[in-house]
């Protein structure tokens, strides 16, 4: 058998002809491509955005994979992957702007921040998945809105601003839409389709990628694991929770003081 030749050039390396035309077939019934900007950093977490790039990339929309430098990271764990803009290429005019997980030594970056204090502001909807509710609160994005992430950071939302809601369910507030992790970035981004292109779409699309979630073990809430279990996993995770809660402090105030210097 002969060795299969991809053709098909793209900005980001090389594709085949059949998703291409998929990808042209979908575009060609939106009456205008979305721009989803979807920020990605070293030690990112891949669960907390591939709702997103899935939901809106069915949709037809233009992916933006958002960091400092256009050079390879490593999302958690050996997840490598290239950002295709920098914050300086990034438009004013995203549909969308999104962000999941990413390390407390990225919430509190101040470059960090100026760039979701800015291009959040000017987004017409912006989605927080888990941790990541914490980098929109680093940013002033969440003053005085109501805002969930995962059970840990729930706690620590007051300290960046926000009013926290728990719970598994999408909390929209305004243009701020933010949930917990993993199936949370599904059940966000279509609820964004849905304000951006109707309910037809988002429930098509929905269809499109049979997203019909059926937890095997029914432990993925503190409430459905009980006590027991959630101590452990919590127990697990408390230093790096730590970090987070302290570095979200630290980079709330980064931004107000930015906010003091204007």
């Amino acid at each position: 058998m002969s060795e299969q030749n991809y053709t098909v050039n793209t900005p980001y390396g090389l594709t085949t002809p059949s998703i291409q035309a998929l990808v042209a077939a979908g575009r060609a019934q939106q009456p205008a491509l979305l721009k989803v900007g979807i920020f990605v950093s070293p030690g990112f977490m891949p669960m907390d955005i591939n709702g997103a790039q899935s939901v809106f990339t069915i949709a037809g929309a233009e992916i933006y994979l958002i960091w400092k430098h256009k050079e390879l990271v490593e999302g958690y764990i050996g997840w490598p992957t290239m950002p295709t803009m920098t914050f300086d290429e990034c438009p004013d005019d995203l549909d969308v702007l999104v962000v999941g997980m990413v390390p407390p030594e990225v919430i509190e970056d101040p470059a960090v921040i100026r760039f979701f204090a800015d291009k959040g502001r000017k987004a017409k909807y912006v989605i927080g998945t888990c941790y990541g509710s914490l980098m929109l609160g680093t940013a002033g994005l969440l003053e005085g809105k109501r805002a969930t992430s995962n059970s840990n950071v729930v706690p620590m939302l007051p300290d960046v601003g926000a009013t926290p809601v728990g719970g598994s369910e999408v909390v929209i507030d305004g243009n701020i839409y933010t949930s917990g992790p993993a199936t949370g970035s599904f059940d966000a981004s279509l609820r964004v389709l849905q304000a951006l292109r109707g309910e037809e779409l988002a429930a098509l699309v929905e269809l499109a990628i049979e997203y019909d979630p059926r937890p095997p073990f029914g432990t993925g809430s503190p409430e459905l694991a009980g006590a027991e279990m959630t101590g452990i996993a919590q127990s697990m995770t408390a230093p790096l929770n730590q970090l987070y809660h302290a570095a979200a402090k630290r980079g709330y105030a980064v931004y107000q003081a930015l906010q003091t210097g204007r």
